[in-house]
């Protein structure tokens, strides 16, 4: 069960715009990612690599805490909204609620629970 100080720390990781690095240093190596109730991508080396090809198709990204963190035990809810720059100088923002169960001090599984009509246009 992680402490608030632990679920604090990744929040500040993440907010530091290093998103690769967030899941090197928090996600277990066997977790997993879905969006929306997808298919789950499995294993950290495999959300890594997902995480740098989302990001290379982009100029930047923003990240914001909107609400949260929520901890109950092992479960985690978190609030974020994130504003990615595509290389034609456009802006998308995504707002979401992450999911995560946690394994100690590590993110064991997450779900992203969003619109994805927010990333059209």
């Amino acid at each position: 069960m992680p402490s608030r100080d632990t679920v604090m720390a990744f929040i500040a990781d993440v907010m530091s715009e290093d998103h690769v690095g967030a899941i090197e240093r928090w996600y277990a190596e066997d977790a997993s990612m879905q969006e929306n109730q997808g298919e789950p991508r499995v294993g950290r080396e495999v959300l890594m690599a997902g995480e740098r090809r989302m990001l290379a198709r982009m100029a930047g990204v923003k990240t914001e805490l909107l609400g949260g963190p929520l901890i109950d035990g092992d479960q985690v809810a978190i609030r974020w909204r994130f504003t990615f720059t595509r290389p034609d100088g456009g802006t998308l923002s995504q707002e979401e609620v992450a999911w995560q169960a946690w394994r100690g001090d590590k993110i064991w599984r997450e779900t992203f629970f969003y619109d994805p009509k927010q990333m059209t246009g």
